[in-house]
C-alpha cells in the first residue's frame, strides 16, 4: 500500500532473503498495477499476499485488487485478483506485537462507518477472517498505520515483523 514500505522492503533487498516481487500501488491500485499484478499471478502462479494499514481503507485497497473497482466494473474480470491473502497489518498484530499505545490511532467516525459498510460486502462475507480482524478494529477503535511498526526500529518491518509473519505462513 505504502510506497515508504515499498522503499524500506526495497533499500533493505528484502526479496534476497526472501525471494519475492514487491508490488506498491501508492495507495488505491491504478490500472496498470492491477493489470500487472493479475498477470504474474495468473500465467506465474504467484502467491499475493497484501501488506496494508490496519485500517478500512487498507481493507478497501484489498478489496480493490481482489474483486475490482465499482468504477471500472465493466473491465473487472481483467483487473481482480482473486486469492489474495492478508498478510498485515492486521488488527490482531497490534496486541500481538504490542505495538505502543501511542503509535496506535483513534478510528474516526468516517472510519467506523467504512468499517461497519465494508463487514456488509459480499468480499468480506466471503472471507470471514477478514471480517473477524475488521471487527477487532470496530470494537477496539483502534487502527495503525505500517509505519508504526517502526517505533521499534526503522528496519523493524524486514527485520522482525515480515520475516516472521512469513515463517509462520501468517496470512489470511
Amino acid at each position: 500500500e505504502k510506497d515508504a514500505a515499498f522503499q524500506r522492503l526495497a533499500e533493505d533487498r528484502f526479496y534476497n532473503r526472501f525471494p519475492c516481487i514487491i508490488i506498491t500501488g501508492k495507495g488505491q491500485p491504478d490500472v496498470a498495477t492491477r493489470q500487472f499484478l493479475r498477470k504474474m499471478h495468473q500465467d506465474l502462479k504467484l502467491q499475493v499476499l497484501a501488506l496494508v494499514d490496519a485500517d478500512p481503507y487498507g481493507l478497501n485497497i484489498i478489496s480493490v485488487y481482489t474483486r475490482g473497482s465499482k468504477n471500472m466494473s465493466f473491465d473487472s474480470s481483467n483487473l481482480t485478483t482473486p486469492g489474495i491473502k492478508w498478510l498485515g497489518v492486521r488488527p490482531s498484530d497490534l496486541d500481538r506485537f504490542k505495538l505502543p499505545n501511542q503509535c496506535r490511532l483513534d478510528m474516526t467516525e468516517h472510519d467506523k462507518r467504512l468499517g461497519e459498510k465494508l463487514l456488509k460486502e459480499d468480499f468480506m462475507k466471503a472471507n470471514p477472517e477478514w471480517s473477524k480482524e475488521l471487527q477487532i478494529m470496530l470494537d477496539t477503535g483502534e487502527k495503525a498505520e505500517i509505519q508504526a511498526l517502526s517505533s521499534f526500529g526503522f528496519q523493524y518491518l524486514t527485520e522482525v515483523y515480515l520475516p516472521l509473519k512469513l515463517q509462520e505462513k501468517d496470512w489470511i
